[in-house]
Parts: C-alpha cells; sequence; structure tokens
C-alpha cells in the first residue's frame, strides 16, 4: 500500500514538472512571437520622459527604446512589467540602483520600468539570473540580454527562435534604428542573462 502510495506521489510530480515545462516552452514561443511583430512597427528612438497612465501605460507607439520592446512584447501576453516593477520597487526600493544611478528617493511608475539597470534587478529577483556564455546554445528563445554599449549605455534585447549567419540565434532589439531582428547576439559586452517566465499572468 505505501509503494502505490509513494508511486502515486512520483507519477503526480511528474505530471506536474511536464505541465510547467509545456506552460514555459509556450509562453517563451508566445514571448518570441510577440517580439517578431516588433520589428513590424515603424518607432523612432526617442527616450523622453513622458507622464503615462498607470497600470498598462505606454510612450506613444510610434516612439520608443530598447526597454519598450520588451515592455511591449511582454505586455502582448497579458504581463505588464509597468505595474509589475512598480510595486516590487515600492516594496524593496533599496534593492534597485535608482537612489545610487539617479539620485531618486521615491518611485516614478512613469519612467522606473523603462530603465535597463531596473529591469535587470526585477528579473533577476523574479525570474532566473542565467549564466553569461558565449555559447549560443546557452541562449533560449524568450531569454532576455542586457549590455553595455559604448559610451556606457545599458541597453536590453530579446532572444529569438530565428538562427544567424553566426549560427547563433537572432535578438530584437532597438539599438536606434526602431525595433529590428538582429545577427548580433555577441556583438555588444553582456552584462545580464535573464529568463522571466512566470507561471501566471499575473505573477510575481
Amino acid at each position: 500500500m505505501n509503494n502505490k502510495w509513494l508511486y502515486g506521489l512520483i507519477i503526480c510530480m511528474a505530471i506536474g514538472v511536464a505541465n510547467a515545462d509545456n506552460h514555459t516552452d509556450t509562453l517563451a514561443k508566445k514571448l518570441n512571437q510577440a517580439a517578431l511583430e516588433r520589428t513590424q512597427s515603424s518607432v523612432v528612438y526617442n527616450g523622453k520622459y513622458v507622464k503615462i497612465p498607470y497600470p498598462n501605460g505606454d510612450v506613444p507607439k510610434n516612439i520608443g527604446v530598447c526597454t519598450d520592446v520588451i515592455i511591449r512584447s511582454y505586455r502582448k501576453l497579458g504581463i505588464d512589467l509597468q505595474q509589475l516593477v512598480h510595486e516590487d520597487m515600492q516594496r524593496h526600493f533599496s534593492a534597485y540602483p535608482s537612489k545610487r544611478l539617479w539620485g531618486l528617493k521615491h518611485t516614478d511608475s512613469n519612467i522606473d520600468h523603462r530603465r535597463v539597470p531596473n529591469l535587470r534587478t526585477f528579473f533577476k529577483r523574479k525570474g532566473k539570473s542565467l549564466p553569461i556564455t558565449h555559447n549560443g546554445n546557452d541562449y533560449k528563445t524568450g531569454d532576455l540580454v542586457t549590455y553595455m554599449l559604448s559610451g556606457n549605455l545599458p541597453h536590453i534585447a530579446i532572444v529569438t527562435d530565428k538562427i544567424g549567419k553566426s549560427g547563433n540565434p537572432k535578438i530584437v532589439h532597438n539599438i536606434g534604428l526602431g525595433p529590428k531582428l538582429d545577427d548580433s547576439l555577441f556583438d555588444y559586452k553582456i552584462t545580464g542573462h535573464y529568463r522571466y517566465l512566470p507561471k501566471d499572468n499575473k505573477a510575481n
């Protein structure tokens, strides 16, 4: 009897793991598709401060920066990074670099989620922080990669399922010419590698 109970428990756990893996794969594919769709949008690179609604606020659709590619892609999945980052920063402001980098003393739902250092902190806290390597196989569809560009400019991109001539996954990002699909995963100094695929759209 005990053996049957143990066997049943193992089966249930295996099913639970399989279901979780299926959910993660499905969400990664949806995020990938949402990111690829962003490349069809005409967006002028403009990072000016804009007051926006909260939650689900966005700057005008014809402007944006690298973080807006990420925000808009997740929002297509019903995941509002504006609200999630804001709420986490309200509870754990000292965990974020806003004071250290910009001298801020409180949250600002208009801009906090649009800053790469804040997204890095959020993804590390609420998702998975993965090893930084120079092996393209380590970067999976839907992963997030952050960079430091020349001039100490932070940058962020989404890894896609498209493979470039380099043999590495292509990324979707906005580095100045609007959202683009580029074969440039290792063209810049990588500062972070993350995976954020929450179990539910309101998670974390």
